[in-house]
């Protein structure tokens, strides 16, 4: 008698198993062939072509996966909240052990009820001018400080930070944490926005953003509540909700919108801490270019006006006046050497004259002056002498009197 093991071996392995499920999966009738009711949300459209987005109601999801092939043959636009019926067959994706829905064919039912609130929230806002162009501010070329709204423990923050401390480690960050799912996390993200304005006013920039997800993750960022705040912000915001292809109310309402947490933190610093230091280099190469170019003007300038300045200086004008006097002065002296000796030549002349017609030196050549000594009459004939007059004869070393006889 044969005994049964203590330990049976088993009679499946995973593979096997989910292979099983499978064919039951595709052999059965009703499976083969469905329709499909639901609501799309987490759509995405890899390069692949293929098409991957979520089925669901009110009670349940299910994968889905429309191949690249059907995918071309789509008449309709899908987008997440969008209510269609799909139909196809059921399988299962033996990596995940899970059961999907290959749809072939889709017709759109109506916009999903989340959609719908979107879509008329998203008219309201926009009549009130909420997401007018013209109200969007500019963000600064060169923020100092940089506040995030976010999960603190996300990885959106990560890549936000990673990317700032790249671009510009210059800024500062002030990190306002908050939850961005759930029911709560509108109350929560108007509360930090609140919190952050208050206490950092002197923000550049405000990063708002999570990770992608489905619309009902997303959800809190299209809250009437948080929209109003971001657009009532005194501070440019940033949206950076989700990936690429996710538009939430809150980008409309942003300043800026960007694709993903790592954009928006691209687009708050514009210019990175290399472009600044080449632009620095730049300005100061040509700065110094125009400085050079201004001092050599000014050189020449300075020159010229030196020249004119020596030119109409009041020492050289002293020493011009200066040197017309020593001129002068000479010509004055020269005048009077000359007159000196004109006045000595004319001078000697006269005493020559003078000389000659003084009767000292008539004495002194032999002749005698006579007068009558009685009456000093001068003797110049001998009528002028009578007999017995006494006559003074003067001769040129002295003189003596003689009687007319």
């Amino acid at each position: 008698m044969n005994q049964a093991p203590l330990f049976p071996s088993p009679r499946w392995t995973v593979s096997s198993l989910t292979a099983y499920i499978r064919e039951i999966f595709e052999t059965d009738e009703t499976l083969r062939d469905v329709w499909v009711r639901g609501e799309i949300s987490n759509l995405s459209r890899p390069r692949s072509g293929h098409i991957y987005f979520t089925l669901k109601d009110g009670g349940a999801s299910i994968r889905s996966v429309i191949w690249r092939s059907s995918a071309a043959r789509l008449t309709v636009d899908l987008h997440d909240g969008m209510e269609i019926e799909a139909h196809g067959y059921l399988s299962i994706y033996d990596v995940s052990g899970q059961y999907q829905l290959y749809a072939e064919e889709i017709r759109p039912v109506g916009e999903g009820v989340l959609y719908q609130e979107y879509l008329r929230l998203k008219s309201l806002l926009e009549s009130e001018g909420l997401f007018d162009p013209d109200s969007k501010r500019p963000i600064p070329t060169f923020p100092k400080k940089i506040g995030i709204v976010t999960s603190a423990t996300g990885a959106a923050l990560r890549d936000m930070l990673n990317t700032l401390r790249r671009r510009m480690p210059l800024a500062e960050v002030v990190l306002a944490p908050t939850m961005v799912q759930g029911d709560a996390a509108p109350a929560k993200i108007v509360d930090a926005l609140d919190d952050l304005l208050r206490t950092a006013p002197d923000l550049d920039v405000i990063l708002l953003g999570r990770g992608g997800g489905s619309i009902e993750d997303l959800w809190a960022f299209n809250d009437e509540f948080v929209v109003r705040m971001v657009a009532a912000s005194p501070v440019p915001i940033i949206s950076g909700v989700g990936h690429e292809t996710d538009f939430t109310l809150t980008d409309f309402a942003a300043d800026l919108r960007a694709a993903t947490p790592t954009a928006a933190a691209e687009l708050a610093t514009p210019i990175t801490i290399n472009e600044l230091g080449g632009a620095v280099n730049y300005y100061k190469e040509q700065l110094k270019t125009e400085v050079s170019a201004i001092l050599d003007r000014n050189f020449i300038g300075v020159d010229d006006l030196r020249a004119q300045l020596g030119y109409a200086s009041p020492l050289r004008r002293i020493q011009r006046e200066q040197q017309r006097v020593d001129g002068l002065t000479q010509r004055l002296n020269a005048e009077q050497t000359h007159r000196q000796a004109v006045i000595r030549t004319t001078l000697e002349g006269l005493n020559r004259r003078l000389s000659s017609l003084n009767p000292q030196a008539v004495l002194a050549r032999g002749y005698a002056i006579v007068t009558n000594s009685e009456t000093g009459t001068m003797i110049g004939s001998v009528a002028d002498a009578s007999k017995n007059d006494e006559l003074k004869v003067r001769v040129k070393d002295g003189e003596f009197e003689v009687k007319v006889r």
